[in-house]
C-alpha cells in the first residue's frame, strides 16, 4: 500500500478519530510537508477500498464549522497484528484438557447452530438453497461453490478459515459438518474429500434421495 496511506491508517488507529486538519499535522513528520486536499484524496481511496468509514461530524466547542472526522473500519483492523489464531487454538486446548470427548462436541455443535442461525430458513428449491450457503460460507471465508453430479448435488469449500488448528483437532471438522448441514436445512450431505487429511478441498455430497436431521 502507498506509504501515505499506511500512515493514515496507523494514525487512525493509534487515534481512534481524527479530523482532516489534525491528520495533516500528524502526516507532516511523517511523509512531509502535505496538504489538506491530498489528505482528503487519500482518504477517499481508503474508503473505496472499504478501510475508512464514512465521515461523522464532530461539533466544535468553538465558532467555526463543524468538523468531519474519520475512522477505521473493521475491514481495516483486520490489516494489523492480531493473536486470534494463538488464543483460539489454546482455548480449543483448555476446553478438550478440561471436558469429555462428548462435551467438546456438544460446544462445538452449538457454536455451528450459532453460526447457522444467522442464515434465515429457506423453502427454496435446493439449489436455490445451495446459492445461498455457497454466499454465506464465501463470506466466512470458504471459498464454496456447488456444482450438480451424478448422484445428485457436490457443495466444495476450497479453503477453511482455520486450516492450521483443523489439522491437530479434527473436532472442527466435525463442525464443519454440522455447520453445512443445518445451513441445508438439515439435510445431511456426506463427506467425500477433506482437506485436513491432504485432499484439495472439502466435498460435501448431497444425494437426490436426501436425508434430514433435527
Amino acid at each position: 500500500m502507498q506509504q501515505t496511506r499506511q500512515c493514515i491508517l496507523q494514525i487512525l488507529k493509534d487515534n481512534g478519530t481524527a479530523t482532516v486538519d489534525e491528520l495533516v499535522k500528524a502526516l507532516s513528520s511523517s511523509v512531509g510537508d502535505i496538504t489538506a486536499v491530498t489528505v482528503r484524496h487519500h482518504l477517499e481511496i481508503l474508503r473505496g477500498d472499504g478501510l475508512v468509514a464514512a465521515p461523522t461530524i464532530r461539533r466544535r466547542t468553538t465558532p467555526g464549522r463543524p468538523q468531519h472526522v474519520y475512522s477505521l473500519t473493521d475491514k481495516a483492523l483486520e490489516l494489523f497484528p492480531n493473536n486470534y489464531r494463538s488464543l483460539a487454538a489454546q482455548l480449543l486446548f483448555q476446553i478438550k484438557t478440561q471436558l469429555p470427548a462428548h462435551d467438546v462436541n456438544v460446544i462445538l455443535e452449538g457454536v455451528a447452530d450459532q453460526m447457522a442461525s444467522t442464515l434465515p430458513p429457506s423453502d427454496a428449491p435446493l439449489p436455490v438453497r445451495l446459492n445461498q450457503v455457497v454466499e454465506y460460507l464465501s463470506h466466512l471465508g470458504y471459498h464454496a461453490r456447488w456444482e450438480v453430479c451424478e448422484e445428485g448435488y457436490m457443495l466444495l469449500t476450497a479453503n477453511c478459515p482455520y486450516h492450521h488448528l483443523a489439522q491437530k483437532h479434527d473436532e472442527l471438522c466435525l463442525m464443519d459438518m454440522r455447520l453445512v448441514s443445518k445451513l441445508l436445512g438439515g439435510i445431511v450431505p456426506r463427506r467425500v474429500s477433506h482437506m485436513a487429511g491432504g485432499d484439495e478441498s472439502c466435498a460435501y455430497l448431497i444425494p437426490e434421495k436426501i436425508t434430514q436431521t433435527s
